[in-house]
């Protein structure tokens, strides 16, 4: 069970492609063709080298033969997709089969396209470079949303996640206090659920959802993606912080009017510097207001003073 690295002295300007074909022949075609073509090359005879090699070097786009030793073309491709390390991976099957049984089942296995042999060097580099072109534009996409405060989702018509990005995943989970943190393949909190759910059903698009978390208003809008049937709905998540009762706050938790100022704003995220220059007060003295809140509310953090803010407000029914 060899593994081949073949690489050249041009640049590899154009990316990384893994050809998987255990006829010496094809193998040579490609790698020239490739390689003159400024990608680098890495080749494997069989599935299980090719799972063996794509875990130290992840190629940009694979050449997949369906009829190997071993492990076949289908299942290498079945074992790829069911990772979520090289899950988006373009996989394009090569093959003498002509059955319409065969192109199907490469396409459930999670294969994108197929290349008939006899193998011809200008559409294999056509094909290439199309699959390249749509997969880095969707790795652009994707690590822009997950880079951005963004936060969105996709769910199926069970309320099921089937995407999120990061910000999403931390909204989510301040809609659910002392929930683990939201991922793929998890139901979305009951009562957003709910609506989403019935949104679908309805045909509503765009419509709100609001939901109290305590020292805030968070707003999801939905607009369908799909199918409405059986397709995605993607969800937008928008998190809004209102103005705090400072009154209420002040009376109900002990504090004097300019600590409750104080604590509604680090529940912003804001440094003592910062808060400072908002209430026209030096950083000391933020910091020495901040020491008689936790003294009066017996804690130690500012995380601690906030969730006993939210503890409060979701007992009192909101102090905004």
């Amino acid at each position: 069970m060899a593994t081949i690295q073949t690489t050249s002295d041009t640049p590899h300007a154009n990316g990384t492609v893994m050809i998987v074909d255990d006829t010496p022949g094809n193998l040579a075609l490609l790698s020239d063709t490739l390689s003159e073509a400024g990608y680098r090359v890495l080749v494997a005879t069989d599935g299980l080298a090719a799972l063996e090699q794509i875990a130290y070097l992840k190629p940009d786009i694979i050449l997949m033969d369906v009829i190997m030793p071993g492990i076949d073309g289908f299942e290498t491709c079945r074992r790829l997709k069911a990772d979520p390390l090289t899950t988006d991976i373009p996989v394009l099957f090569m093959t003498g089969l002509s059955e319409l049984d065969n192109l199907l089942r490469g396409f459930g296995e999670g294969g994108l396209d197929y290349i008939v042999k006899p193998i011809r060097p200008p559409e294999v580099l056509a094909r290439i470079e199309v699959h390249l072109s749509l997969a880095r534009a969707k790795q652009r996409a994707e690590q822009a949303l997950n880079h951005s405060p963004f936060a969105a989702l996709a769910i199926d018509a069970s309320g099921r996640i089937t995407w999120l990005t990061p910000a999403a995943a931390t909204l989510l989970t301040e809609l659910v206090p002392h929930s683990n943190a939201m991922a793929v393949g998890e139901y979305l909190p009951t009562a957003l659920r709910v609506w989403a759910i019935r949104r679908m059903e309805a045909g509503e698009p765009d419509s709100e959802y609001r939901s109290n978390t305590g020292i805030s208003a968070s707003m999801a809008s939905c607009r369908n993606l799909g199918n409405p049937g059986g397709g995605e709905y993607l969800l937008l998540l928008k998190k809004e912080v209102g103005e705090w009762n400072l009154a209420s706050l002040k009376d109900s938790l002990g504090l004097t009017f300019r600590e409750a100022e104080i604590l509604m704003w680090i529940s912003r995220g804001k440094t003592n510097k910062e808060v400072g220059l908002i209430l026209d007060s030096s950083p000391r003295t933020v910091n020495k207001h901040l020491e008689h809140i936790f003294e009066k509310l017996g804690v130690a953090t500012r995380a601690a003073a906030v969730a006993m803010v939210l503890q409060r407000t979701a007992t009192a029914g909101g102090v905004m």
